[in-house]
């Protein structure tokens, strides 16, 4: 958990309208607030934000000749499941339960339990995508030691509670940086899963591809994987049409060779979802730049 963040009047602020909303929420049975969560989210805190804005900005440029009604589309469903995804988070126990029902689908299920029988360490790669929670909760259902690696939020305030909530899907966790790095590499060492995110923005990353465009992006999963012969994974929680139920798919491991090599595999692996569930991935983010 981060120190006590200095004062911040827009950052308090917005803390605090967040706060309202979630506790309001939880008031709520859970198969009403998530939906409402993310209707909130998609019609009145997207417009306002310039959420709709950025999602038409980036399909302008990866995918120019979408028709107008399918860009409307997906600009209302990204920050819808956005909304939801945030929601359950903080429904804790009750998502917890939800997920650990969800069965592992894939070609990598065996593999993961192979690893997990012989200890051997794994990297559980995903993205904004769905909600990359499901899967670590159903991974912990089945005995799984999964960890996850965090970024801290900007916003020092949200980030307190945000943490709270996370950890209740599950520990442990490890923040981004020489501290956390270091209890991440020992749960590694030690056999241990761990949950890394990587369809963002690295300003050192390597000149990967995303959709056909220029990405950078981090080789840090694939650097690990072959420092500790560590499994590499994509991992996906895929929203179901229910709004309210996930498929957790396990692809087959992607094969050890040049990090460049192994890291773009996990950018097509992520596209290859995104394409078929345009409304499930962050397009809020500036990940082309």
């Amino acid at each position: 958990m981060s120190d006590k963040p200095p004062f911040r009047l827009a950052d308090w602020a917005q803390n605090l309208v967040l706060r309202g909303l979630i506790n309001g929420l939880l008031l709520l049975p859970y198969r009403m607030r998530v939906p409402l969560c993310g209707w909130v989210m998609s019609r009145v805190i997207a417009p306002v934000a310039g959420y709709r804005k950025r999602v038409r900005n980036n399909l302008a440029m990866i995918m120019p000749d979408l028709p107008k009604s399918e860009v409307e589309r997906i600009a209302r469903e990204v920050p819808d499941n956005v909304g939801r995804t945030l929601i359950e988070i903080y429904s804790g126990p009750e998502f917890v339960a939800r997920a650990a029902s969800l069965p592992l689908k894939g070609p990598g299920v065996a593999a993961l339990d192979q690893a997990h029988h012989e200890g051997r360490p794994v990297l559980l790669i995903t993205g904004h995508f769905g909600n990359y929670d499901a899967s670590r909760a159903a991974l912990i259902a089945r005995g799984y030691r999964v960890g996850a690696l965090y970024n801290p939020m900007k916003n020092g305030y949200f980030n307190d509670h945000y943490v709270r909530a996370i950890s209740q899907i599950g520990t442990p966790l490890f923040q981004r940086g020489r501290r956390g790095m270091a209890d991440m590499v020992r749960h590694l060492r030690s056999g241990g899963m761990l949950g890394l995110l990587i369809d963002q923005h690295m300003s050192h990353g390597a000149e990967l591809t995303f959709f056909g465009h220029r990405a950078l992006t981090a080789l840090s999963a694939a650097e690990l994987a072959l420092k500790y012969n560590a499994l590499v994974v994509p991992t996906y929680g895929i929203r179901q049409p229910d709004g309210l139920s996930f498929e957790v798919v396990v692809e087959a491991p992607i094969p050890h060779g040049p990090p460049e090599q192994m890291t773009q595999a996990l950018n097509d692996s992520l596209e290859h979802l995104v394409r078929q569930n345009l409304g499930q991935w962050l397009w809020i983010h500036r990940r082309w730049k």
